[in-house]
């Protein structure tokens, strides 16, 4: 069920990509994320109201709300910025890579150990991502494609800092809670920032494909797809986790092609190679715990 419930996951953050896309044809970037994170952040304390197992001890639910700034806050942030300025599909081959960046987050941490051939894989990754952002100053977009590549990869990074953070907490806590707090910390710096934004809006002329857009950017992408990651962090870890999403970037340049008609580069089909390449090398190596983090844990 772990398995499926990733897949699930996948699909529907490889077809979010596109939707935000839409959602910002509608409304500004800020805009577009401070209400879907609000609306989203709402939906789950209101779910969560329904778990029986107890909320987290008021020292882990401030320490939570302090990671959700990181995780939901600053990468939505990042991750917004260079979606309005790049393509959907480049966007996607960039996070694909997270597992590579989560890796190198868990060694330095002290969380994981990963064998030679795990390192291959990252060395992969690395390189695709390397190829993808190249690429991207061949877009119509210029100078601009490139910095929100950038801007993306900076987000991908806090976010696999934020994913081996997280990690302990998923063992004491339930999915629901994780995601309703730290959530809410990211809604309320994305409402700060984007003020000024939801201000100058024109509600009554955003279209119901921008509505859309918002209530399945929120509803699927973080409601229902932050608690089947969550679920996998505790169960599987973050590294193995997050390389359940070797199907997110196909998904989303498929999507991409069909409703955005972004045509994948040479440089962009190339690099999603490498990545995949290393996806997959890097799944199949060990991962075990680093004798630290079990001594903790004990």
């Amino acid at each position: 069920m772990t398995d499926a419930g990733l897949v699930l996951m996948a699909t529907i953050w490889g077809v979010n990509y596109s939707v935000v896309k839409a959602g910002l044809q509608a409304m500004t970037p800020l805009s577009f994320t401070a209400v879907r994170m609000v609306f989203a952040a709402l939906v789950l304390f209101a779910v969560a109201q329904f778990i029986r197992d107890a909320w987290p001890s008021r020292r882990d639910a401030l320490q939570l709300f302090l990671l959700g700034l990181l995780g939901n806050g600053f990468y939505q942030l990042l991750f917004i910025s260079g979606m309005a300025r790049t393509r959907a599909g480049v966007a996607a081959l960039i996070v694909a890579a997270g597992p590579a960046w989560i890796a190198i987050m868990s060694r330095m941490l002290g969380r994981e150990r990963v064998s030679r051939l795990g390192w291959g894989g990252i060395g992969l990754q690395l390189v695709g991502v390397v190829c993808v952002v190249g690429s991207t100053q061949g877009f119509e977009g210029g100078e601009q494609g490139l910095i929100g590549a950038v801007l993306i990869s900076a987000g991908s990074i806090a976010w696999a800092l934020y994913s081996v953070l997280l990690q302990p907490y998923t063992q004491r806590a339930h999915a629901l809670h994780l995601s309703a707090i730290t959530l809410a910390s990211g809604a309320l710096m994305m409402a700060i920032v984007g003020l000024p934004d939801m201000l100058r809006l024109d509600w009554g002329a955003v279209s119901r494909t921008g509505w859309g857009a918002v209530a399945y950017s929120a509803l699927g992408a973080m409601v229902v797809g932050y608690m089947l990651f969550y679920h996998g962090v505790r169960v599987l870890g973050p590294t193995k986790t997050a390389m359940y999403g070797n199907l997110q970037p196909i998904i989303a340049i498929a999507v991409a092609w069909a409703m955005l008609h972004e045509t994948p580069t040479s440089w962009q089909l190339l690099g999603a190679g490498f990545i995949m390449a290393g996806l997959l090398v890097s799944r199949t190596a060990k991962v075990r715990p680093a004798p630290e983090a079990l001594e903790e844990a004990a």
